[in-house]
Parts: structure tokens; sequence; C-alpha cells
């Protein structure tokens, strides 16, 4: 972070809660952070740090049961709003999948209302879906696989093209093999056997200040890449 000296910096899967984080987490003197942890330890979590003070934080989606596993925080500020997202995974079994697509079901009514607020809006997440063909290594080994299920898919199609927020990445990237996650398959990342499922969805008023996006490989941190993308506000 200091390296690179993000305006914002948005997290998902944190794991800690607020009071585990270390000093160097926590003391960033350039950053305010707003942090939403799960009940659960060691589990979800997402942050938002900032350089700008926020005018106004918001910690949940108003579903209790996804509210206590830490999924949504947002910020706003004059102009802009942003969040950070943490769409469940159904990897585990079919339950965790029902899970996920009864969040999403739900959460497209969110997304509806934060689109008609009428302001500048970036919502950063790991979605836990790969929309296109090109979002995934192969599409004959990752189809029927959580994550790329056609009604994951139309989920996210749907989001797109009829609620109208737009795939910042795309904007300025239409190429294949941009990948933001590997499985622990021996050689995935080595080989560049990926996933795009982490995605900054924004409103359209910012498209055309989409200036540049890149995904960070020259280190690795988890299975998750970092997504960076460059806006003239």
């Amino acid at each position: 972070m200091d390296a690179q000296d993000a305006d914002l910096v948005c997290l998902q899967e944190t794991k800690a809660q607020e009071h585990q984080l270390p000093p160097e987490a926590l003391d960033l003197t350039r950053y305010n952070s707003a942090f939403v942890d799960a009940e659960k330890k060691g589990y979800s979590g997402v942050a938002i740090y900032a350089k700008r003070p926020p005018q106004r934080i918001v910690r949940g989606l108003g579903m209790e049961d996804m509210d206590a596993e830490g999924r949504f925080v947002r910020m706003d500020f004059e102009g802009l709003s942003i969040a950070s997202l943490y769409v469940p995974s159904g990897t585990s079994g079919p339950a965790r999948q029902a899970v996920k697509e009864n969040f999403l079901d739900r959460f497209i009514a969110n997304l509806v209302q934060m689109k008609n607020e009428g302001r500048p809006f970036i919502i950063c997440g790991d979605y836990n879906i790969a929309r296109l063909d090109i979002d995934v290594f192969s599409v004959k080994s990752c189809t029927g696989v959580t994550g790329f299920l056609p009604q994951e898919r139309a989920w996210m199609n749907d989001v797109v093209d009829r609620v109208g927020w737009v795939d910042a990445f795309r904007v300025v990237n239409k190429e294949p093999k941009q990948f933001t996650w590997w499985s622990g398959w021996k050689g995935a990342w080595e080989k560049n056997l990926g996933w795009r499922i982490d995605y900054q969805l924004i409103t359209p008023d910012l498209a055309p200040r989409v200036r540049a996006a890149s995904i960070y490989r020259d280190e690795r941190f988890s299975d998750h890449a970092p997504v960076t993308i460059d806006y003239d506000l």
C-alpha cells in the first residue's frame, strides 16, 4: 500500500477481526479505515482504506444473515461512493451454493437502489463469479463449476445489461487470460490457469473516466491478485 500510494484500497476476506489486527494494519497515518468483521472468527470480513475522511460509513446491507458474515462496507465522499463487497462462495457444497444464490437474489435490489442514487459509485469486490468465456482459463473445464454456473453468469449479465452497472476493467482491457484468482491445483498459478472473479462495478458516469486497469502478479499474497483501476476524478 505504501509503495502503490492508492487513494482508495478495498479488501475482501480479511478474516481477522479488528481487535486482532497488528499495528501496521491500523496505524496507517495517511489512511482512514473502516472494517466490517464476521461474527465467526477467522472468516470473511471486508475493509476500506481511504486517504480522504469519508462523510459517511455504512456497514452491512440490512441482511441480518449476511451482515453477520461481514460482507459489505461503504464509504461516501463528496461526489463519490465506494464499497467493498465479498459475495459468498459456493465451493464448499450445495448448502453454501444455495446461500450464495439466495444472497444474489436479494442483492440485486441493493444494486438497483445504489445505482439509482444518482451519484458516482464503485463497488469493488470478490464476486465469486466469472461472467464471460474469456474470464476463465477453459470454458470446458469450468462449465458446471460454482462461479461459472449458468444461473450465476446470467445474474452477472443482468447486473450489467439490465441494471446498468459497468465492468470497469473491461472498459480499457478486452484481452483474455486476465485472471484474478487461481485454485490450489498444482501449477495453476504458474501456468495462469485462473478465473477473473474480482471486479470493480461502476456507475456509467464513471466509465469515461477509467484510464487504466492492471492485475498485480509480481508477488503472490494469496489465491487472489490485487486489481488496480486508475480513474480520472
